[in-house]
């Protein structure tokens, strides 16, 4: 049999190498990891030799930037870490049981409508993998699956920097919400039109604020703000209290704001395009067969559909 050498480096070096890359200081990725920043330099320095590369630029006022065989070994030792990981995690479990962490980002708007359901479902299918939350607009989610710091995200169709891989779970058109006593309430469908020289209480969280806007700018028209909250339920309570309409894509069943108030939802005319919500994993490194396991079973869900 032929002998296997081990490889000069080693696990903890590229998981050092991999934070301060993160970080952007040999300071900042020993205060994450606790040890001493003599630690950290000592072991980018043993890394570099034994790679025969130099990795990092590393200036005391500058903070550490990586050379570009430094970015690529990041690169490939995110991956190396994530199967170290997942191979001690994948022991644990016994007869193929899922086990280990998942975290799972979502945009906020989005949260009610996807982690109830998603979290009940495949916890109770899956008892001993651990879910963890992270809520956050599209620009927050930014490089995160990338980063390794996201297994799987739920967010709109837009643009998503990098290349993830991605599935359509449903799409929905916007719509208007007005208060119950509105005079707009009784009606089925509104245009932008009629609602251009009302007050709009926006939704000011990228990527709904965009999406807003530009459904006003392909008529031609240009809504007058009077306020802009970054809280879905926000939008509601001011709607609800007559202080403007918004406009939504999620459709709660419960038909009243967050303090009781009525809200009516009113189709918009012509119909606008649908926003997809789509579910988004990294493409590398491969994704673990629980997150696997997690996409599967969310494109499986009965998901709510445009009425």
């Amino acid at each position: 049999m032929d002998r296997l050498d081990a490889p000069g480096f080693t696990l903890r070096q590229l998981s050092f190498l991999v934070c301060a890359a993160e970080t952007g200081t040999v300071a900042g990725a020993a205060a994450r990891l606790h040890v001493s920043p003599s630690a950290v330099s000592e072991a980018l320095s043993e890394l570099e030799r034994s790679l025969g590369a130099q990795l990092t630029v590393r200036r005391r006022a500058r903070g550490l930037s990586l050379t570009s065989t430094g970015a690529d070994v990041v690169a490939r030792a995110r991956a190396l870490l994530a199967e170290s990981r997942e191979l001690e995690t994948s022991l644990r479990g016994a007869h193929g049981e899922l086990v280990g962490p998942i975290t799972i980002g979502c945009y906020p708007t989005l949260a009610p409508t996807i982690l109830p359901a998603l979290l009940q479902g495949f916890g109770r299918a899956h008892p001993r993998v651990e879910l963890a939350i992270l809520e956050a607009t599209h620009d927050r989610l930014e490089g995160t699956l990338e980063a390794g710091q996201l297994d799987v995200a739920f967010v709109y169709d837009t643009l998503i920097p990098g290349q993830p891989q991605r599935a359509k779970l449903f799409e929905l058109p916007a719509h208007v919400i007005v208060a119950g006593d509105d005079p707009l309430a009784s009606a089925a469908r509104v245009t932008l039109e009629e609602l251009v020289e009302r007050d709009l209480i926006l939704l000011d969280a990228p990527p709904s604020s965009e999406h807003t806007l530009s459904l006003f700018a392909a008529r031609g028209l240009a809504p007058r703000v009077r306020h802009r909250v970054q809280s879905y339920e926000a939008v509601r309570a001011l709607v609800g209290r007559g202080l403007g309409y918004g406009i939504l894509v999620q459709r709660p069943a419960n038909p009243a704001s967050y303090e009781g108030y009525p809200v009516a939802m009113l189709e918009i005319t012509p119909a606008v395009p649908p926003v997809g919500v789509d579910v988004i994993w990294p493409s590398l490194p491969a994704p673990t067969a629980r997150t696997r396991a997690l996409v599967d079973f969310a494109r499986a869900m009965p998901w709510p559909q445009a009425r």
